[in-house]
This record gives structure tokens, C-alpha cells and sequence, in this order.
């Protein structure tokens, strides 16, 4: 990124973030909508339990964030085996506890071969998706998890990089929708020992990278401290 880089909001400007874990995507975005003074809007969620990229859009420029929904995804991170949890992934206490002893490395590896391609998925219950105008995860905490029905999407590289078990450590490059803490269920499912995520990261959305990524509290910062800025707030005061 450029710290000395002067922001045109107004005129559309494409922001790169590092979404700390914790946050939700509208946490990131509130922290920079007052110094934006333009609208703003992210293009895809991460949940609060996972990190990384974000794509935020301001001024016309949010025309563009289909545009960059569509775009294929890469995440690293691991998955805990040998037990299952309601979210799929650390939100929710783990049960069905069994024993992985029996787990080797070869079995790992074949069984996320096995998800490369186009597959049917079944998003968690814990998700964002509406049904009959409430979010799935807003029923699912009230122990109404709806039924959520299976969606194509596509698989494209899946590669264990990492046993450290109960630990699997892996990278995974995706399309649109894809679930990752789905993808550990069912991981874990194959693999006969139930699994869930235990941490995620998205590192890349299409071209976009992390690394060239801002933390929200230094763009925040920067933005303040910029001359156009200074000199708006100067006019309002």
C-alpha cells in the first residue's frame, strides 16, 4: 500500500484490508465509513472468526463489487479433527468427540483430492444466508436451524500443507459461495472422525492479494492525517 497516497472517495477509490479477527465485515467498514464520507461497501463477508483480505468499494466505484463477489478466492488455515461443532467452525462448543489414531497422512491427502472439482456443498446453518427474510445464523442460535439446500460450486486447488494432527493445516483456492467451514465438515466426514474449522484466512481474491492489504486502524489513521481531509474538516468547522 501507499502510505503517502492521497484518497479521491468521492470519485471512487478500491481498498484493500486485512480484517482482524473478531471483527465483523461491518465492523471494518463502520471504522472507515466517517473518514470516507462517501459511500462505501465490501464485496463479500468473512465471518468474525476468520482474517484477512477484504475488498471495500467507495463512490461509483461500488458498481463494481458483483464484479469482485465473482471473483475466485484462496484461504489458508486448519481444520480440527475429530470432533464436530453446530457452526462448523469454533463459534459453538465441539461434540461427537472420536478417537483420529487410526488417521495417517495418506488418508488426509487423498481425501482432499477428492474435493477438487465441482461438488455439491451444503452451506452451515450458522451462515448469513436469508431464509423467509431472517438470517439462517439468527434461527439457528435460537435453535431453529433451518434447512439449508445443497449448491454447486467449484473446488478449484485444495492442498494440505501442514499435519500437526489433531491439526490440519491447508490452502484452499475456491469460487464464489464456496464455505469453507463447510468444506471441513465435510472433510471430516469422509475421513469418518468429524472435523471443524478451527482458523481461516482469505489471502487472495482474484488478483488481490493480502500483503498489499491496509489494517483498518492504520487506513483509518491515514485518512484522518491526509490534506483533503484536513481541509474538509476546516470547511465544516
Amino acid at each position: 500500500m501507499d502510505q503517502t497516497r492521497d484518497f479521491d472517495f468521492q470519485n471512487g477509490e478500491i481498498l484493500l484490508i486485512d480484517k482482524p479477527r473478531g471483527w465483523s465485515s461491518f465492523d471494518v467498514v463502520r471504522k472507515l465509513k466517517k473518514g470516507v464520507n462517501a459511500k462505501i461497501g465490501h464485496a463479500g463477508t468473512l465471518d468474525p472468526l476468520a482474517s484477512g483480505l477484504m475488498i471495500l468499494a467507495t463512490g461509483p466505484f461500488t458498481k463494481r463489487i458483483s464484479e469482485f463477489q465473482d471473483m475466485t478466492k484462496e484461504y489458508t488455515g486448519t481444520f480440527y479433527l475429530g470432533a464436530t461443532t453446530a457452526s462448523f467452525d469454533r463459534e459453538t462448543e465441539p461434540e461427537n468427540l472420536l478417537d483420529i489414531s487410526g488417521i495417517i497422512e495418506k488418508g488426509i491427502i487423498d481425501a482432499a483430492k477428492t474435493f477438487v472439482g465441482k461438488i455439491l456443498q451444503v452451506p452451515p446453518a450458522f451462515s448469513a444466508l436469508k431464509i423467509d427474510g431472517k438470517r439462517s445464523y439468527q434461527l439457528a442460535r435460537k435453535g431453529q436451524a433451518p434447512e439449508m439446500k445443497a449448491r454447486e460450486l467449484e473446488v478449484l486447488e485444495f492442498e494440505i500443507t501442514r499435519i500437526e494432527l489433531p491439526l490440519v493445516y491447508f490452502r484452499v483456492v475456491c469460487s464464489k459461495g464456496t464455505y469453507i467451514r463447510s468444506l471441513a465438515h465435510d472433510f471430516g466426514k469422509l475421513l469418518g472422525v468429524g472435523a471443524y474449522l478451527h482458523d481461516l484466512c482469505r489471502t487472495k481474491i482474484g488478483d488481490f492479494k493480502l500483503e498489499d492489504a491496509w489494517q483498518a486502524d492504520e487506513l483509518a489513521k491515514h485518512i484522518i492525517n491526509t490534506p483533503k481531509h484536513k481541509e474538509a474538516d476546516a470547511d465544516i468547522s
